[in-house]
């Protein structure tokens, strides 16, 4: 594929410098992941430019997390254009936390994973929202993780937050394995459908292959959730995500990319270039 790619999300780990709790239960994962093994993973392919995800670090790591990714972002020896730091914004020292790190032109936005552990619409509390209506008004986005049967919250949270720009990771959390008549893929496509009125969200095409339940999954089996979010949001509201390392917990990142690939390749080549790296700079601003 000719098409330049930018990597809206991309985890790095050094588990000697950061805690990151979630990982024990996750033996695969509970090793480092450095800059040399991403480049290792997309060798040979057209990778143009990086933004570092947060990896849902220990709280008390973050402002550690937000210093080791300036220091890559700074270093010519890497792709990466910008990161999504950790953050809390419910905590009360959320404003200053916040300014502070505002002051990087590196640093594009912020994120709190939500789909594990937060109690159900914790996102729409007061205290909250009154924190993601503070990245808007300082210029940073919010990438919103959710489980798929609370996206009716996150679509309120964009509401209460008409000036800040909402990135929905992995397609809203969808499962390939739904069947095409279950209540869990009804639930999530009416929630898709209703969020995407939001102009101020847009969909990440990413995270949806570590839901496979084996390996010999197909491009076709990722097509129709691929589709879907593309038909709701509309090109230009699309990017693509590469999820690594989280990822090869069922696919290398090789692999996702090249099957994407193929659902993308009967596009024309101006939509490709929105998918794949246009959209990605544009909203991230990167």
């Amino acid at each position: 594929m000719q098409v330049p790619i930018f990597d809206t999300h991309q985890h790095l780990w050094d588990l000697r410098e950061l805690r990151l709790p979630w990982v024990d239960s996750n033996p695969p994962l509970n090793r480092n992941f450095l800059l040399a093994d991403y480049a290792a993973a997309t060798a040979g392919y057209n990778i143009a430019k990086t933004l570092y995800m947060e990896v849902d670090v220990d709280p008390a790591d973050l402002d550690k997390e937000a210093v080791s990714v300036l220091a890559l972002c700074n270093s010519p020896s890497n792709p990466m254009g910008g990161a999504i730091i950790g953050c809390r914004p419910a905590d009360p020292d959320f404003p200053t936390y916040t300014e502070k790190w505002s002051q990087f032109p590196e640093i594009r936005g912020m994120r709190q994973v939500l789909h594990a552990g937060a109690p159900t619409g914790f996102c729409t509390t007061p205290d909250f929202v009154n924190g993601v209506q503070l990245l808007g008004q300082l210029g940073l986005t919010f990438d919103i993780c959710i489980k798929p049967s609370e996206l009716a919250y996150a679509a309120a949270l964009a509401d209460l937050c008409p000036h800040t720009q909402f990135i929905l990771d992995h397609c809203g959390n969808a499962d390939i394995t739904w069947q095409d008549t279950s209540k869990e893929r009804a639930i999530w496509l009416s929630g898709i459908e209703d969020i995407a009125k939001r102009s101020n969200v847009a969909c990440k095409i990413s995270g949806i292959v570590v839901t496979a339940k084996d390996a010999a999954w197909k491009s076709v089996d990722l097509s129709p959730y691929v589709e879907k979010c593309v038909e709701a949001f509309g090109i230009d509201r699309v990017l693509f995500g590469g999820d690594w390392p989280v990822c090869t917990l069922q696919a290398s990142l090789s692999r996702w990319i090249d099957a994407l690939a193929e659902i993308t390749s009967g596009w024309t080549i101006e939509d490709q270039h929105r998918i794949w790296h246009e959209n990605g700079e544009r909203i991230y601003g990167v």
